[in-house]
């Protein structure tokens, strides 16, 4: 149910490339050569020189339920356009994850292992689906009759952005320690733009990953840092 599709793309490696040469008033050819197309690119991605990155774009249309786009919507510099349900009031889809995952012990947050549960969530959503169609069925306007769906109800929105800015999420999300739903989007629209551009897609994750690892562990010092100094 949970579906990321490739709408629209601008670009390939040899765009980073000559974004990057024309600072020397150079442009390579067409044919992109790979010994020193794929050094001048990994040195880009290494010394976080994001800008050549930036020509190169990308747009899908992401089908996933309303908690997965609120985790989603959070990053920067990425175009977001959502169906509204002020203005649509067809009737909504749910998601019904196939397994439910305990409460992870070791943190704050996520999950780890399967577990069962005898709550009636399906019913649940029915019955919201019911009061839902009640509400409009007496008139109530579309903008108020949806606060009674649940998070388990299917959104629909266009994502867009350059290379650089859904390298820095898909590095986030494609994390082990991601929400799985949350990943599974992220996974899907890694494999598109790996295949869309390979040789940046492949140094952006490598060298995003050492910098994100390199903020958690500074962000980890200060602040047991300051957590030492206030005793």
């Amino acid at each position: 149910m949970i579906k990321a599709t490739l709408m629209d793309y601008m670009g390939s490696d040899i765009t980073v490339v000559n974004a990057a040469r024309v600072s020397f008033g150079k442009k390579s050819s067409n044919t992109y050569t790979t010994d020193k197309d794929d050094k001048l690119i990994r040195y880009l991605a290494e010394h976080r020189h994001m800008s050549p990155f930036g020509h190169c774009f990308a747009s899908f249309h992401v089908k996933a339920p309303i908690f997965v786009a609120r985790q989603l919507v959070k990053h920067k510099f990425l175009r977001w356009n959502e169906i509204s349900r002020r203005y649509v009031d067809y009737e909504p889809e749910f998601y019904v994850p196939k397994t439910w995952r305990g409460r992870a012990k070791d943190k704050k947050q996520g999950s780890e292992g399967e577990v069962k549960t005898n709550a009636n969530t399906c019913g649940h959503q029915l019955d919201s689906l019911f009061m839902y169609r009640q509400l409009l069925d007496e008139g109530v306007c579309p903008e108020q009759a949806r606060m009674i769906l649940p998070q388990s109800m299917m959104t629909e929105w266009y994502w867009s952005g350059s290379l650089d800015a859904f390298a820095d999420m898909c590095n986030l999300r494609c994390a082990s320690d991601t929400q799985a739903e949350t990943r599974e989007v992220a996974t899907q629209i890694s494999r598109r733009m790996r295949s869309l551009f390979p040789v940046s897609w492949a140094a952006l994750m490598k060298f995003l990953t050492t910098y994100h690892t390199l903020c958690k562990v500074a962000e980890e010092y200060k602040f047991r840092y300051e957590e030492n100094n206030d005793e």
